[in-house]
């Protein structure tokens, strides 16, 4: 009797995982997660161009280095089947656990890569593979650390503790980009506020990649702790669990796989023009700068073929988009207790015609203006409006797609529809972005329409989304589709 009645007893009185555990564990990991994916595009924009991909021109060495970027995105889904699959069947735990290992290893090893100078295009090759293997480890990342959350989560809780690994997306931004900005200041700029010192190609850019290894060592140490939640429990106890996930989730839940991507899609784009290409076009010179120094230089000038930014110094424009970002973190929280009172739909309805309105203000807001100082505002004033919007976006997130799918599926299902949007997105939105910003001579108003035509189709699958506020998480073992 005594051995029957312990586990009841333990799933009334408390929660297998408290409360504190669930938290750390769903934070930690994403934000160790989007440290390791913002030490990369920082580096995409300011080291892999010259020491991996030196093609002479600063545009293609800088598509080509957005495309390694980008190449993780297409790993990502076939992460989210594995990692899904052995999630789905075994539990949420050990699947955690190894995503976070792979996705460790695989940054430590990008700081000691060889660079072009050293082994040739070989250089370029490992950096590839050493980004494949980060996204195959992203592609189960997330979807673990948002049901560890949302599973524990008490009752009309779930969208507010599903911004927790939420919030790793702002702590990992903020982390990588001080390290990298505490080495820029740390070492001697003979330009004074030249972004790129000879100290910084040699060595300083790798530290943030070998610095993962101690972040990484104390996510496992709080993962190692956790045990199954009480939905993945019931699943087994229920004879629900499926030998094949992938199979079982095309075959009941494709509705819901469809509309999960397009539900992350305006998402992602917003989040990688934010970041990485409001980084590209922040710190490009602008034509008289770059004509300036070309004559410096004594080298030929070519303005029809140059694509000018706003010639931010790195240093300056990291510090505004950190400022962008403590919005993001703020808004990603708020977003969960909102979406918990008023539903996951209206939320998402609400900020997603805010986002297609908000690129058609790119023109507007990051062209220079004649005064300096005025642009500088200007720039701010985007960074934070957008990163507002990413915030209250991007947290409901955790939530609404694992809500969409049964227990049995549930890994599976929104890691799938996570990542694939992924590519849609992430992946494309950098590259789309530089040829854009080139084929409007320098003028993002194209990359804002991108972003709006984005919007636009998020704003389709939303509105055909049922509410998912109201599902009962626990009991939905292994049914069907949702109806709305």
């Amino acid at each position: 009797m005594t051995t029957s009645s312990t586990p009841a007893t333990r799933s009334s009185s408390a929660p297998a995982n408290p409360r504190s555990r669930v938290i750390t564990a769903s934070l930690i990991g994403t934000t160790i997660e989007f440290y390791d994916f913002y030490a990369y595009a920082t580096a995409a924009v300011l080291v892999f161009p010259v020491l991996f991909f030196p093609t002479g021109n600063e545009t293609t060495s800088l598509l080509l280095s957005f495309s390694v970027f980008g190449a993780a995105m297409v790993a990502r889904p076939l992460g989210a089947i594995v990692f899904g699959h052995f999630g789905d069947r075994f539990g949420r735990k050990a699947t955690l656990v190894a995503s976070l290992l792979t996705m460790g290893v695989a940054t430590f090893l990008i700081g000691c890569l060889p660079t072009v100078n050293e082994i040739g295009v070989w250089a370029a090759v490992l950096l590839l593979i050493m980004r494949l293997a980060q996204g195959f480890a992203l592609g189960g990342e997330w979807s673990g650390a948002a049901l560890v959350a949302t599973e524990n989560a008490p009752k009309g809780k779930r969208a507010w503790y599903g911004t927790f690994p939420q919030l790793g997306a702002p702590i990992g931004f903020i982390i990588a980009n001080g390290i990298f900005l505490i080495i820029n200041f740390a070492l001697p700029h003979p330009d004074g506020t030249a972004q790129r010192s000879a100290e910084f190609l040699a060595w300083g850019w790798r530290v943030p990649f070998l610095f993962s290894a101690v972040m990484v060592i104390v996510g496992l140490w709080v993962r190692l702790r956790l045990v199954e939640s009480e939905s993945f429990a019931k699943a087994e106890k229920s004879g629900v669990i499926r030998k094949f996930p992938l199979g079982e989730v095309i075959r009941r839940n494709w509705v819901q796989l469809i509309l999960g991507t397009f539900i992350m899609l305006a998402t992602y784009v917003l989040f990688y023009l934010m970041t990485s290409f409001t980084l590209s076009y922040g710190t490009k010179p602008t034509e008289a700068a770059a004509a300036a120094a070309a004559e410096k230089a004594g080298t030929p000038f070519d303005a029809a073929a140059y694509v000018p930014g706003l010639g931010f110094g790195y240093t300056d424009f990291v510090i505004m988009q950190i400022v962008g970002v403590v919005f993001f973190g703020i808004f990603t929280l708020l977003s969960g207790p909102l979406a918990d009172r008023i539903g996951r739909k209206r939320l998402l309805l609400g900020v997603t015609v805010a986002i297609i309105l908000f690129g058609l203000t790119f023109a507007f807001f990051l062209l220079p203006q004649a005064d300096a100082g005025l642009t500088r505002v200007y720039v701010q004033a985007f960074l934070i409006i957008g990163f507002l919007l990413m915030g209250t976006t991007f947290g409901p997130m955790g939530a609404v797609l694992p809500e969409l799918f049964p227990t049995n599926t549930r890994y599976t299902g929104s890691a799938i529809s996570y990542n694939v949007s992924s590519i849609l997105g992430a992946a494309l939105a950098p590259i789309v972005a530089v040829a854009l910003w080139a084929a409007g001579g320098g003028n993002p108003w194209l990359v804002g329409v991108y972003l709006s035509v984005m919007g636009v189709l998020t704003l389709i699958a939303v509105a055909l989304s049922p509410e998912t506020k109201d599902v009962a998480y626990d009991d939905n073992l292994a049914a069907g589709a949702i109806a709305p």
